[in-house]
C-alpha cells in the first residue's frame, strides 16, 4: 500500500498489521476528538487487524508466518461452531431484492469486524477507568463510540458495482460491516435502548460472541 491507501492489512507471513497514514485521519482517527470517537473509529480497524491473526485464515500460521496448526483441538472445533453461526447470520442479509450474501465469502473480514470491535470497546472501557464519560451533543460516550463506528462506512455505490461485489468482495457491504456487528454485541442494545421488535434485534442466545 502507498501511504495515500485509506486501508489497513494483516500479513499472516510477517505477522504484522499495516496502517497507511492515509487512514490516520478523521473519520478513523483525530487526536483532538472525542476519546470514544477514535476508539470506534481506528480502534475498530486495529481491532480488526489484529483479529485477522486468528480468524479462519490467520489461525493457520504461528507467530513466525509458518503454516501449521497450533491450536488445541478443542478450540478448533469451538471456533469453528462459532464462526459457522456468523456465517449463517451474514447469509440471511439481503443487500439486493432476491440476492444475499454469501456468508462464507466474507467470513473472515466478518469474525474481524465482530472481534475487532468487541476489542476496541473493551480498550474504551479500559481507559475510562472506571469513570463516566461526558455526555455530548446528547449522546453518550457508548452512543458516540458505536456512532464513529457507522460514519466509517457511511458510502454511495452503485448497483451494479454492489451486485459485482456480492460474488467476489470478501468484504460484506458496508451497511452490513455495522448493523451486522451492533447486532451481536450486549452493550449495543443498552446504548440505544434497543428492545424486542426493533429491527436490528437479536434474542441474546442468537448472538455470536467470538472474543
Amino acid at each position: 500500500m502507498t501511504p495515500q491507501t485509506v486501508n489497513a492489512y494483516y500479513n499472516a507471513y510477517f505477522n504484522e498489521i499495516v496502517f497507511p497514514a492515509a487512514i490516520l485521519q478523521p473519520p478513523y482517527f483525530d487526536a483532538q476528538a472525542d476519546p470514544a470517537v477514535n476508539y470506534g473509529g481506528i480502534g475498530g480497524v486495529i481491532g480488526h487487524e489484529m483479529g485477522h491473526a486468528f480468524d479462519d485464515q490467520g489461525s493457520k500460521s504461528d507467530e513466525n508466518g509458518i503454516q501449521r496448526t497450533w491450536w488445541k483441538a478443542e478450540d478448533v472445533a469451538r471456533f469453528k461452531t462459532l464462526v459457522a453461526r456468523l456465517a449463517t447470520q451474514y447469509s440471511q442479509f439481503e443487500p439486493l431484492p432476491g440476492t444475499h450474501l454469501n456468508g462464507n465469502l466474507t467470513l473472515a473480514e466478518n469474525i474481524g469486524d465482530n472481534g475487532g470491535l468487541s476489542v476496541a470497546l473493551e480498550a474504551y472501557q479500559m481507559s475510562l477507568l472506571s469513570g463516566e464519560p461526558p455526555v455530548l451533543d446528547g449522546f453518550s460516550g457508548l452512543q458516540r463510540f458505536f456512532l464513529s463506528w457507522a460514519q466509517t462506512y457511511r458510502e454511495n455505490i452503485r448497483e451494479a458495482q454492489l451486485r459485482a461485489n456480492l460474488t467476489a468482495d470478501p468484504h460484506s457491504p458496508a451497511e452490513f460491516r455495522v448493523n451486522g456487528v451492533v447486532r451481536n454485541m450486549d452493550v449495543w442494545y443498552v446504548a440505544f435502548d434497543v428492545k424486542p421488535g426493533d429491527k436490528l434485534y437479536l434474542a441474546p442466545a442468537d448472538r455470536v460472541h467470538i472474543w
